[in-house]
């Protein structure tokens, strides 16, 4: 079945676009265009649209970008982007933080500091936004997104509101069982009460230690690689330091200097260009110590 767009642009014409370029959308700026972009501004209306198209379309929900490798050919799918009415935060009581999922993972950690709760630091230093760190249980610093998640709402495909509670996800390191057609609409985060100056000085020294260690300001999109817990020791980027050359590149896609797991564009790379460092890498580190190494960002083709 497929989607009758004529129908669909008269009725969501401010919001939908066809043949969208996504380059601009993605901290690598990598990309090519997407059937549909679809941008709901309220959830009445993103529940309409989601029973106007068929159950078995493609769906893409785009967030920051920030963990986001996206295809040059068309994405033959609809990318939804969720708007500033996604964007609330309040407190529901002393300890309890309610925030949509298009809130940022550093203005929820300074929302946090504002009311004198910790537990909430490491977020300081996590590019996206919270429904892009439930969904991969995004963390650093030795905190995750499950230590601090209460609940969330969210939408399935056909369009129903449905609240999950944390103790009902296997949250693994860095993934979730949650189904990737889900649409995260907020979620309530507990903290515990502590000093505000305590927790700006600890988010200062956070934000220190990473902008010491990892690359800044450029065309990068965050670990590119999972940290192999299960099958060595070491951290990847040591994995990736013993089994490859770092002045290695493709085109305009290169190993940062910085921090060899995160991967740069320096100017003009396309899909296919970060797509072959991410397999070359792979492969050499499995040839060298026979450790399978996973992606961190997601992929979308």
């Amino acid at each position: 079945m497929k989607i009758d767009v004529k129908d669909l642009i008269q009725e969501f014409s401010n919001n939908l676009k066809l043949d969208y370029d996504l380059k601009k959308k993605n901290w690598f700026n990598i990309g090519g265009k997407t059937k549909a972009f679809y941008k709901a501004d309220n959830l009445k209306e993103l529940i309409k649209f989601l029973k106007k198209i068929p159950n078995d379309e493609k769906i893409f929900i785009l967030g920051a970008g920030s963990n986001t490798l996206i295809t040059d050919k068309k994405f033959n799918g609809v990318v939804i982007k969720l708007t500033n009415n996604f964007n609330n935060i309040s407190l529901l009581n002393e300890e309890i933080i309610i925030a949509g999922s298009a809130v940022t993972d550093k203005l929820l950690s300074e929302f946090a500091m504002e009311n004198g709760l910790g537990g909430f630091e490491f977020l300081s230093c996590i590019p996206g936004t919270v429904g892009g760190g439930i969904k991969m249980n995004a963390g650093c610093f030795n905190r995750e997104f499950k230590d601090i998640l209460i609940s969330i709402q969210a939408l399935n495909k056909s369009g129903q509101v449905i609240t999950i509670s944390s103790k009902d996800i296997n949250f693994k390191y860095r993934d979730s069982n949650l189904a990737d057609d889900l649409i995260f609409l907020s979620a309530s985060f507990k903290g515990f009460k502590k000093k505000k100056d305590i927790i700006k000085n600890e988010i200062k020294l956070l934000k220190q230690k990473k902008e010491k260690a990892q690359p800044t300001k450029i065309k990068t999109s965050g670990s590119t690689f999972k940290n192999p817990i299960d099958q060595s020791d070491k951290k990847v980027w040591q994995l990736i330091k013993d089994s490859v050359s770092v002045d290695k590149s493709f085109g305009d896609a290169c190993i940062s200097e910085k921090h060899c797991n995160f991967f740069v564009n320096k100017g003009n790379a396309k899909f296919e260009d970060m797509k072959k460092l991410i397999d070359f890498v792979s492969d050499s580190v499995f040839k060298k110590t026979g450790i399978k190494l996973e992606t961190e960002i997601k992929i979308l083709e």
